[in-house]
């Protein structure tokens, strides 16, 4: 005879302990985002300070780039292997290292050396960190408000990064834009030890090396010509190369993939829906939301003539967004279903972005564009909680460094494609004129496709994602 009965519901308070875990996850992976964004603002400082070429600047950026995108997918798999805590505390370590050394580098060469230190260390915290929040906290409610809390940090750090950053530069040097990591980094390695559990798979697989090299090598490709492409264009050549290679080496991957024994990403995982389109998903959610950032600092700075300050600080609303989207996700999750919020939070995205198309070219746009943004920011955050719990529930612990790692990978690639492709419309509508009504008419076209590309990502939630059903067991 068969009975079906629910599963047991599963828990919804947060245990002291369960606290103090999150709190140190989340604080480490605030300072990561921050990471992201800290820099912009100081570079003209730190290239006239160090004696940076013009072209040669880029790289402060461009390497730390290179490396958090092109190894996370790589670093959390072998965070799978060889066990999270080691290599999330391992990381931290080679952060705060690194940013010691490079806020003491007296030459552009240590400078950038550290930055791709900083760059590896995040591909290696980012995904492991996601992995050890997602196995501390079971399915459920408590997973989803840790996924929620997570998301708003994130998005608030890389907000909070170009202000911090801003703010650390006028009033004390861009050095401590560096040094601000190091006691972060200190007392997160202090506490996480004795809260934090290791996990180590009971069976450890090789490695699949071919299919690291070559979706490590891809990945950099692609990462490369992006940001080849931001700087130079889309015809540079070297924009061109690294696409073409990235994309090729990112097709032998998959062909490598088909036929290793112990596959680095198994195909069966990427043929889920859930880790398919859910991170096709998440990545459009961190292409748009970060290059929206850009296009509103051109306008704000080069049509209605802000400072680099006051432009970083009127991001503070788009901050209170995402933080606000991010306490609100795991609460509309429970109430309703996971892509209920990946549609109603991305098409308030999209109607807050086809707002700022009636940007005007005087300070009183501002009554517009502070809370367009702001909602802007509560539709993205839901879509990327929404994203999160999608690409990383229905796997085994021993595959979450795994579906992190894709998670984190999206997330990262996003962030580092969105803004040349935004400022490659802008310059191909303004067809390199300066002036404050060309920049407007450059940005608002931009914010079209980025209203466009948000809601494409509504369709594919809506089409190729479904609410799961009650979770039942038969006796």
């Amino acid at each position: 005879m068969s009975i079906t009965h629910p599963l047991p519901a599963p828990p919804r308070l947060l245990t002291g302990r369960h606290r103090v875990v999150l709190a140190v996850l989340l604080v480490a992976q605030f300072m990561l985002a921050v990471d992201f964004s800290i820099l912009n603002v100081a570079l003209p400082a730190i290239g006239d300070d160090l004696g940076f070429s013009l072209g040669g600047l880029q790289w402060v950026a461009t390497a730390f780039a290179l490396c958090a995108a092109g190894f996370t997918l790589f670093f959390g798999r072998i965070g799978d292997l060889l066990g999270r805590r080691r290599i999330f505390l391992g990381s931290l370590t080679i952060l705060g290292v690194a940013s010691l050394v490079g806020g003491l580098a007296p030459t552009p060469e240590i400078l950038v050396a550290a930055r791709v230190a900083q760059g590896l260390a995040t591909a290696a915290a980012t995904p492991s960190g996601l992995a050890l929040l997602t196995t501390s906290f079971p399915e459920g409610p408590l997973r989803q408000k840790a996924l929620g809390l997570n998301g708003a940090l994130m998005s608030a750090g890389f907000t909070a990064g170009a202000v911090l950053g801003g703010v650390l530069t006028d009033v004390l040097s861009w050095r401590w834009a560096f040094f601000v990591n190091v006691p972060v980094a200190l007392a997160v390695l202090a506490v996480a030890p004795a809260v934090i559990a290791e996990s180590r798979p009971a069976d450890r697989p090789r490695l699949d090396l071919p299919g690291a090299l070559s979706v490590t090598l891809g990945l950099l490709g692609v990462v490369y010509g992006l940001t080849q492409a931001g700087e130079h264009g889309w015809t540079d050549p070297r924009a061109v190369a690294g696409l073409l290679a990235g994309a090729a080496l990112l097709v032998l991957f998959l062909l490598v993939e088909r036929r290793a024994a112990q596959p680095l990403v198994p195909l069966r995982v990427l043929a889920r829906p859930a880790v398919a389109w859910g991170n096709l998903i998440g990545l459009l959610a961190f292409v748009t939301e970060t290059s929206l950032v850009y296009l509103l600092t051109l306008y704000l700075q080069k049509t209605l003539g802000f400072s680099a300050l006051a432009a970083g600080l009127s991001f503070g609303v788009l901050g209170l967004g995402t933080v606000a989207g991010g306490l609100l996700a795991p609460k509309a999750i429970a109430r309703t279903s996971t892509t209920a919020v990946l549609v109603g939070g991305g098409l308030l995205q999209t109607v807050s972005t086809a707002a700022l198309l009636a940007l005007g070219d005087t300070a009183a746009t501002m009554a517009l564009l502070l809370p367009a943004t702001f909602l802007g920011g509560v539709g993205n955050m839901l879509v990327i909680v929404g994203f999160m719990v999608t690409a990383t529930t229905g796997l085994p612990d021993h595959q979450q460094g795994l579906a992190t790692g894709l998670a984190s990978m999206s997330q990262q690639v996003g962030i580092t494609m969105g803004t040349p492709i935004m400022s490659a419309i802008v310059t191909a509508v303004t067809g390199g004129a300066v002036s404050a009504g060309a920049i407007r008419h450059g940005v608002v076209v931009a914010v079209a496709v980025n209203a466009a590309l948000v809601l494409l990502g509504v369709l594919v939630a809506a089409v190729f994602l479904r609410a799961p059903r009650e979770r039942r067991i038969t006796t």
